[in-house]
């Protein structure tokens, strides 16, 4: 029953990711229904997102109190009623409105989804677990990118919008039918454990509070932000437009990142598992990595080739397993009564650096292109040489990121040391002791 549960809500979440990508897979057709400018299209994405990072901790509370069973269902309702409306309306606030409602059922589905597992899976299963979950998850964009765009391309908007409603509401049924909040015969943890509202406000500081607690948050920032810009709206622009590819050759790169995903996460979960007290490092790494590409791509003379762009691709799917490694750092500093609370505030990281980046990169490409328009240059809003400078704004989101995570981290060691008398060494210390041992093993008979 752990395993049917597990697979019900892997479903779920994935059909979420496909509702939270389907706007990015459709921005060039958004461009043309609705005649938006750059800052119009990224509020579609924007708002929905502010909407999704706001209600997280509201989301983590109720999930601590109600159990993530009936928040799972009800997130795959509202996002089902905003695909239909979004296939009903071609007027812009009318769409901003049904991204709200995606963006408000997306929040409770993937701390919900992870709060689960606890209940129902325990030992060093967990953090591998939570990598294959998230990044099963995001096969939703694999459906975005190819069957949905085949979809728009050949049945057209409201048909596209409206088929991916059904499939969400279906799933919200399932949920209902099928899943349960712990093992029959175990109470649920979360159940009456906090009575609202009279201490729910205090377990959420107490969570929010600690430094693993933000730590995640941070990490999550780092890590989440490159690729959900990508893939939430600017990738397709920046593919077809900017670049030159077609719609098709376009899904089949955005391809590269889900792949990416599916390969590196099991990966990077394993060394979770394997070394708890370098996970910092990894995410450190995975930030280096992400800017040394995006820096590469963005300075490249003229048009990078493919190999190039690539490799970008890899660096920012790399980042959303890595985003994981934050809900770990939840998970080890926090009871498991206010661990949806902790999600939820680790969970709000990424997606605040996301909507942030969006409306930014939306804001000066209009900018830019009218700036460039003044000066008598004939230049597209969306040609590469715009996107080189408006993307350069990632770098300011990268850059806070490491910087506030290690921040975090000597606050987290300290007290590891005050608290259990744990010395977490500096990791080249680690490095030339690991060194040390093998050579001592290497001269001895």
């Amino acid at each position: 029953m752990a395993w049917v549960t597990w697979v019900v809500c892997i479903l779920a979440y994935l059909v979420a990711t496909l509702h939270r990508s389907s706007l990015g897979a459709a921005a060039p057709d958004a461009i043309v229904r609705f005649d938006a400018t750059a800052a119009q299209l990224s509020s579609l994405a924007v708002l929905q997102l502010v909407v999704y990072a706001a209600l997280q901790i509201p989301v983590g509370v109720l999930v601590d109190r109600y159990g993530p069973r009936m928040l799972v269902a009800i997130g795959g309702v509202l996002m089902a009623l905003g695909q239909g409306l979004l296939a009903a309306t071609d007027d812009v606030p009318v769409a901003i409105g049904a991204r709200m409602l995606v963006g408000a059922g997306d929040a409770a589905t993937f701390i919900s989804v992870l709060r689960l597992l606890p209940s129902w899976f325990s030992g060093p299963r967990l953090p591998q677990l939570s990598q294959w979950t998230g990044n099963i998850g995001q096969l939703g964009q694999l459906f975005s990118a190819v069957p949905f765009v085949w979809m728009l391309q050949h049945l057209g908007w409201t048909t596209s919008f409206a088929s991916v409603a059904i499939v969400g509401a279906v799933v919200a049924v399932l949920v209902l039918v099928v899943v349960r909040n712990a093992p029959p015969g175990i109470v649920a943890p979360r159940t009456d454990s906090i009575q609202l509202p009279a201490s729910w406000w205090r377990r959420l500081r107490s969570a929010i509070g600690l430094p693993g607690t933000q730590l995640g948050f941070w990490a999550h920032f780092s890590t989440q932000s490159p690729g959900t810009v990508f893939s939430l709206l600017w990738g397709f622009p920046i593919l077809v437009s900017g670049l030159g590819y077609t719609r098709g050759e376009a899904s089949g790169l955005v391809v590269v990142i889900i792949a990416t995903g599916v390969v590196s996460g099991p990966i990077l979960g394993l060394l979770s598992a394997r070394f708890p007290a370098r996970r910092s490092n990894l995410v450190l790494a995975i930030v280096a990595h992400m800017a040394l590409a995006w820096a590469v791509v963005l300075l490249w003379p003229g048009t990078p080739p493919t190999a190039v762009v690539v490799w970008m691709l890899v660096a920012i799917g790399i980042g959303g397993p890595g985003s994981l490694i934050g809900f770990d750092f939840a998970r080890t500093f926090n009871p498991i009564r206010s661990l949806g609370s902790a999600n939820g505030f680790v969970n709000v990281g990424g997606f605040t650096a996301s909507f942030c980046l969006m409306a930014l990169i939306g804001i000066g490409l209009d900018v830019i292109h009218r700036i460039r328009l003044d000066a008598g240059i004939d230049a597209g809003l969306y040609d590469w040489e715009a996107f080189r400078i408006a993307l350069s704004v990632q770098f300011l989101a990268l850059g806070l990121g490491a910087a506030m995570l290690l921040h975090a981290r000597r606050r987290t060691r300290r007290r590891l040391q005050e608290e259990d008398g744990v010395t977490v060494a500096p990791l080249w210390s680690a490095l030339l002791a690991a060194i040390r041992r093998r050579r001592g093993r290497a001269g001895m008979p």
